[in-house]
């Protein structure tokens, strides 16, 4: 166990090492905080946004319209991280179409399958470090919402705060872990990422036939990650929905342990 603990940390740290030598990192890096930076400032400042709202809705209730205070915390948290979650689907496929398929082109991927460290090892490694930048990506986004709404009344729920922020971790380890599965079965960073692409694709489709009322839409909804996603950071959590999520990364990382020793096979 001691070994096995010690293998997986070597992985870690040398995949997590690559991120920071990369210079697409820190493009994608300041891209992501640069348009996340101007959809938070729209969100909240913008004609349709969170304060024009909340005056609109004072308004009202001074005038008997409308009773009730609008909570534009809770709104500027449930909007910005469904909008943080959508960007970052077009993210994660670039940070995990080279996590196999770079070992293939470099012609290491035998090396390491023929190794003495278990695909299982490999893999939840590399998962690991992937997941770790995506946490350093984001971090930065959760302390400016908590900043920004320090003084706002109602008081922001940190409680909410943090579910929203691992459901937004929970989606991304499962969409980079199935598409470090994808990454294994080729050799160009490119398709991975098309393909990845590709699979973001089929869950937002998954996720709107999962919103309609027939029974395909019922059985659907177990498996559909965007709409978990949009209900826990709504402070929505379910057992169901840890689950569907753990069932998604467990699987990409299940896949991708086979993909490599059907490699080594080949190989053999």
């Amino acid at each position: 166990m001691k070994v096995m603990l010690v293998n997986l940390l070597a992985i870690y740290k040398r995949e997590l090492r690559n991120y920071f030598v990369l210079p697409w990192a820190y493009v994608i890096a300041a891209v992501f905080w640069f348009i996340n930076g101007f959809l938070f400032f729209s969100i909240v400042f913008g004609d349709d946004g969170v304060i024009r709202n909340a005056q609109f809705n004072d308004l009202q209730a001074s005038s008997g319209i409308v009773a009730g205070q609008y909570d534009a915390a809770y709104q500027v948290v449930t909007v910005f991280l469904a909008t943080v979650g959508s960007l970052a689907l077009f993210i994660l496929p670039i940070l995990s179409m080279g996590l196999y398929s770079e070992e293939r082109k470099r012609g290491t991927l035998e090396l390491l399958a023929t190794s003495p460290i278990t695909n299982w090892v490999v893999a939840v490694g590399k998962l690991l470090a992937v997941v770790t930048f995506f946490i350093g990506l984001t971090l930065p986004l959760m302390v400016y919402i908590v900043v920004a709404l320090s003084a706002a009344t109602p008081p922001v729920s940190t409680q909410l705060i943090f579910v929203g922020y691992g459901a937004l971790i929970l989606m991304a380890a499962s969409v980079l872990s199935l598409g470090m599965f994808i990454s294994s079965l080729t050799d160009s960073t490119i398709v991975a990422a098309i393909a990845t692409f590709g699979l973001v694709l089929l869950l937002s489709l998954i996720d709107l036939i999962a919103k309609s009322p027939t029974m395909i839409g019922q059985a659907i909804n177990q498996i559909a990650l965007i709409k978990q996603y949009q209900e826990m950071i709504q402070g929505q959590v379910t057992s169901s929905g840890l689950v569907m999520f753990a069932s998604y990364i467990v699987l990409g990382v299940f896949l991708t342990a086979q993909s490599i020793e059907a490699f080594r096979f080949q190989r053999s």
